[in-house]
């Protein structure tokens, strides 16, 4: 299984709705608002790595509201 984490940072007051979007797209398995430089974390999980790419760069990426995302990968063997 591919493992990516993705910090998003958005616009203020819409930290709400992003966490329920990002609820509703396949592939993500964890969503958590949180304090500091980044305002949601998410967890989101494929078996393919270019699927995995696509729903951050498609669906993720593009949300309304969704400033930028730091996309953190995770390295396979090292879990």
């Amino acid at each position: 299984m591919e493992t990516a984490y993705v910090l998003v940072n958005c616009d203020l007051g819409s930290e709400e709705g992003i966490i329920e979007d990002l609820k509703h797209i396949d592939s993500v398995k964890e969503v958590h608002g949180t304090f500091g430089a980044y305002d949601i974390i998410t967890k989101v999980e494929n078996k393919d790595r270019d699927k995995l790419k696509e729903v951050i760069t498609w669906n993720i990426r593009r949300l309304a509201h969704v400033r930028s995302t730091l996309t953190l990968m995770g390295i396979p063997g090292q879990n």
